[in-house]
């Protein structure tokens, strides 16, 4: 720990290792949190590229809480973005399918449902849930990359695998 002192992130080396020990990590947090529509990967460079700007000023041991805090940052602003976009758009894309009423209807509730669902997990409980299930990260690799304890991470999911049972019963 005491040579990390005089490590600075601005040599090649040091951020080359940020980079391959971050990036995974940052990307999937932000497409658990947010999605895929708002471009997740191009979030983790431009928080790579203000890391390497701020490089001076950031010792190697914080370098990922500002990865994932301005990267996070960065999101919430696309997301505000994208709220003024739709609100100004004039036009609904047209749907054509040959799939009957019905069956556009039952999956549209259904799609509804499980959104909600979703939606009512807290966003804690959500990412946790979603590294667990979708990506298959075991509860240790969970805790690290969100600096959270197993337990806190068992309690997590457990929590919304209890809110998600209770709001999809019919399902």
């Amino acid at each position: 720990m005491g040579k990390q002192l005089h490590e600075n992130i601005c040599e090649e080396r040091i951020f080359s290792s940020i980079f391959n020990k971050h990036s995974k990590n940052l990307h999937n947090f932000l497409y658990y949190k947010f999605g895929d529509l708002l471009n997740p990967k191009d979030k983790v460079q431009e928080a790579f590229v203000k890391l390497w700007q701020n490089c001076a000023k950031i010792s190697p041991d914080k370098a990922k809480s500002f990865l994932f805090t301005t990267a996070n940052n960065l999101m919430l602003n696309e997301v505000a973005h994208q709220k003024v976009v739709l609100k100004h758009q004039q036009t609904k894309p047209k749907m054509h399918t040959n799939e009957s009423p019905e069956f556009l209807m039952q999956e549209s509730e259904y799609h509804d449902k499980l959104q909600k669902a979703l939606a009512n997990l807290t966003e804690a409980q959500r990412v946790a849930f979603m590294m667990n299930r979708i990506e298959g990260k075991r509860f240790k690799e969970i805790a690290e990359i969100l600096d959270i304890s197993t337990k806190a991470v068992e309690k997590r999911i457990y929590g919304a695998l209890e809110k998600l049972r209770k709001d999809i019963k019919e399902l």
